[in-house]
C-alpha cells in the first residue's frame, strides 16, 4: 500500500480532526450448502466521526451496527472499501492500544474478581504495575464500584448492571482516545442505564471520542452530538438532533371550542374530539391567541414540539418500506 492510499481525507479546516472515517466501506458473508448465498451486512458505509465527538449509531437487529464496529477494530476484514483510525488504516497495532471497546455480550473470566480481571486488562496493555495500580481505582471509582464489597468476589456473582460496569472499566483501561460501546444498555434497568449514560457524559466532559450503538434511543438523545442510522447494511440517515429532527420553532396547541374551519387557517394536523382539538400550530403564538377570542375558542396548552429520535427512527423505516405500522 503507498503513502497515499494511507493516508485519509482531512477535515474541513471548521472541524476538529476526523478520529473515524469510512468510505464506501462494504462487508458480505457467503452462505449456504454450496456457499452460494451472499448475505451484505454493510454495503457503501461512508461516515466520519471527530476529535471529541460522541456519536450514535441506530439501527433494528441485523442492521449491521456491530459488524461495522468489528471491521473497524480488525475484527472483521471488510470486503471493500476503506476504513481510518485516527489517521491510520484499520488494524494498525499501534492504533489498537489507544482505543477501548466494550462489546454486546462479553465474556469475562469469572472465577476472576473484578479487580483481578482489571489487572489482567492491565497487562495485555503492558501498563506498568505502579500505574495499574493507581489507575484500577480511579475507574472503580467512575463506574460506581469502588465501595462495593462485590469487587473483590468472583465475577460469575456479579449482576447483569455489575458486569455492564466491570466491562466499561476495562474499556478504559488503557486511557483510550476513542472509545467504541456496542449496546452498553442492553438488558439494564433504568438505575442501570442512568449510571452508564452518566459514565459516557463524564467520558465526553473529558474529551474523549465515543462511538456507541443502542436501541434505547431516548438514551441516545439525551447524549449524542451526532447520530446515524443503519438499515440493511446501508447509512440512511446521518446528523446532529437539530438536522434530523428539526430545530424547535414549532408548537404543538390543544384547545376547546372554535369553529373547525377557523381553526384549520392555524392549525396543521388538526384532530377534533367532540369539542376539543389538537394539532400544531403554524404562524405567530400571540396572533394565534388573540384569534382565538376572536372565535370563541379557550386554549388548553401550548408548547414546543419536534420529532422525537424514536418517532424520527420509524419515519424514515416507514419511508423506505422497511417497517409498517399496518
Amino acid at each position: 500500500m503507498n503513502q497515499a492510499e494511507t493516508i485519509p481525507p482531512q477535515s474541513p479546516k471548521s472541524l476538529p480532526p476526523a478520529v473515524v472515517i469510512t468510505e464506501k466501506l462494504g462487508k458480505f458473508y457467503r452462505t449456504g450448502f454450496w456457499m452460494n448465498q451472499k448475505i451484505e451486512s454493510l454495503i457503501n458505509c461512508s461516515l466520519s466521526i471527530y476529535q471529541g465527538e460522541t456519536f450514535g449509531l441506530l439501527g433494528q437487529n441485523g442492521a449491521g451496527k456491530t459488524t461495522l464496529f468489528k471491521v473497524l477494530l480488525g475484527l472483521v476484514r471488510p470486503t471493500s472499501g476503506a476504513a481510518y483510525l485516527l489517521g491510520k488504516p484499520i488494524g494498525d497495532r499501534q492504533v489498537k492500544q489507544r482505543v477501548g471497546y466494550l462489546p454486546e455480550n462479553p465474556y469475562f473470566y469469572d472465577y476472576l474478581t473484578g479487580w483481578e480481571f482489571l489487572e489482567l486488562a492491565a497487562e495485555l496493555f503492558q501498563i506498568p504495575k505502579a500505574v495499574s495500580r493507581q489507575r484500577i481505582p480511579e475507574l472503580l471509582d467512575l463506574v460506581g464500584l469502588a465501595k462495593s464489597a462485590a469487587i473483590k468476589k468472583q465475577m460469575r456473582q456479579y449482576s447483569k448492571g455489575m458486569l455492564q460496569r466491570i466491562g466499561m472499566a476495562q474499556a478504559l483501561i488503557n486511557d483510550p482516545e476513542i472509545v467504541f460501546l456496542d449496546e452498553p444498555m442492553s438488558g439494564l434497568d433504568p438505575m442501570g442505564r442512568y449510571q452508564i449514560r452518566e459514565i459516557i457524559l463524564s467520558l465526553k466532559q473529558q474529551g474523549k471520542t465515543i462511538f456507541f450503538n443502542s436501541h434505547v434511543l431516548s438514551d441516545v438523545e439525551k447524549i449524542c452530538d451526532r447520530v446515524a442510522i443503519l438499515s440493511r447494511g446501508a447509512l440512511i440517515s446521518i446528523g446532529s438532533l437539530d438536522e434530523l429532527l428539526g430545530i424547535t420553532e414549532t408548537y404543538s396547541v390543544s384547545g376547546k371550542g372554535g369553529n373547525p374551519q377557523q381553526l384549520e387557517e392555524w392549525v396543521t394536523n388538526l384532530e377534533i374530539e367532540q369539542d376539543y382539538w389538537r394539532g400544531n400550530l403554524q404562524g405567530n403564538p400571540q396572533e394565534f391567541i388573540a384569534h382565538l377570542q376572536d372565535i370563541n375558542a379557550q386554549l388548553i396548552s401550548m408548547n414546543l414540539s419536534r420529532l422525537s429520535l424514536e418517532e424520527f427512527f420509524m419515519q424514515q423505516l416507514r419511508e423506505r418500506g422497511i417497517y409498517s405500522s399496518q
